[in-house]
């Protein structure tokens, strides 16, 4: 007769649709809390970044949009901006939720948006220094690493047939 198949390769070869569990499936909450602990250490570390380029002499200095002479940036927009992006961008990935493919979608859109960012870093006139720029692009890679790739992963748990992949 053969031998007897095992309980686990049963359920493997079972026609039965079973249903992912809902806490697969992650919710506004869930993605928000993402947000603000991976922005959270994105704004610890670019504020560590901010303290050692103000140690080192950097001005951190920028030109704002329709202005013309560099204009110092406050140290609590080092803390609020890669908050407020994260929490934003958890927000807004939320759309992909269910998708076919949300992981890579959400991992791309986030990745130009943050190469979309960087823009007005690079893009200041020569009286903005070097420093300021090297620094502010730092920043901005750091949050990507940071924030990017774990909402992504997030919302990869509730791409359709995840879950029977994994029971594989």
């Amino acid at each position: 007769m053969g031998p007897m198949p095992s309980p686990a390769s049963f359920w493997l070869e079972s026609k039965t649709p079973v249903a992912p569990p809902t806490s697969a499936n992650p919710t506004v909450r869930r993605l928000v809390y993402a947000g603000v602990v991976t922005g959270a250490w994105a704004a610890v570390l670019s504020l560590v970044l901010y303290l050692i380029g103000r140690i080192a002499g950097t001005d951190f200095s920028l030109v704002w949009w329709g202005g013309a002479d560099p204009q110092p940036m406050p140290w609590f927009v080092f803390v609020l901006l890669p908050l407020v992006s994260a929490v934003l961008f958890a927000l807004a990935a939320f759309l992909a939720r269910g998708l076919a493919h949300a992981r890579a979608l959400v991992y791309w859109v986030g990745s130009l948006l943050a190469l979309a960012s960087l823009y007005p870093a690079i893009d200041q006139p020569p009286s903005v220094g070097w420093g300021t720029r090297i620094l502010l692009i730092l920043m901005h890679v750091i949050t990507w690493y940071l924030v990017v790739p774990q909402i992504a992963r997030i919302l990869g748990d509730s791409e359709p047939g995840q879950h029977e992949e994994r029971n594989a």
